[in-house]
């Protein structure tokens, strides 16, 4: 199994409580949080890195960033509810990120996905046959997922091994 990773959009609070007590139902829940993620446990968050990279390919341009580049340690005012998280890491993500991420067009998300599978492929790990449609849908998954966390107040990564 790899690394489990989660993108949650809303108050950062919130999702913090909410990943604290195991409450992955309550993210799901869009009237709390706008938006919800599970990448799953077969991913590692080098890949979201080759995500943007295969936008950014597939659309002629420089955004979005890299992943790693737009995550960082959440601040210390937060720091008592991230001390009861256990295993979990859990960053924020630059809203530029995500707008930019919601900016591509529904016309090149095939396209992205092609590439990112081929990314992937080549970089990190060979993707089998079976396991390529889900990765089309997680590229379409991940992009909704940015389009409903752009009015979102924070979007977390929370991830652990």
């Amino acid at each position: 199994m790899g690394i489990l990773m989660d993108l949650v959009a809303g108050d950062a609070r919130e999702i913090l409580l909410a990943i604290t007590v195991d409450d992955w139902a309550g993210l799901r829940d869009r009237s709390r949080f706008p938006a919800y993620i599970s990448l799953g446990g077969g991913m590692e968050p080098r890949w979201l890195d080759l995500f943007a990279q295969a936008a950014r390919e597939t659309t002629s341009s420089t955004v979005p960033g890299a992943f790693g580049e737009a995550s960082c340690p959440l601040e210390s005012r937060l720091q008592s509810k991230l001390s009861m998280l256990g295993d979990r890491t859990v960053e924020r993500v630059d809203p530029h990120w995500v707008d930019e991420v919601a900016m591509l067009p529904e016309s090149k998300i095939d396209r992205v996905a092609a590439r990112w599978i081929e990314l992937i492929d080549c970089e990190a790990c060979e993707i089998d046959a079976e396991e390529k449609p889900m990765m089309r849908a997680l590229a379409g998954e991940l992009i909704d997922f940015c389009r409903n966390a752009r009015d979102a107040e924070d979007v977390l990564f929370a991830w652990s091994i």
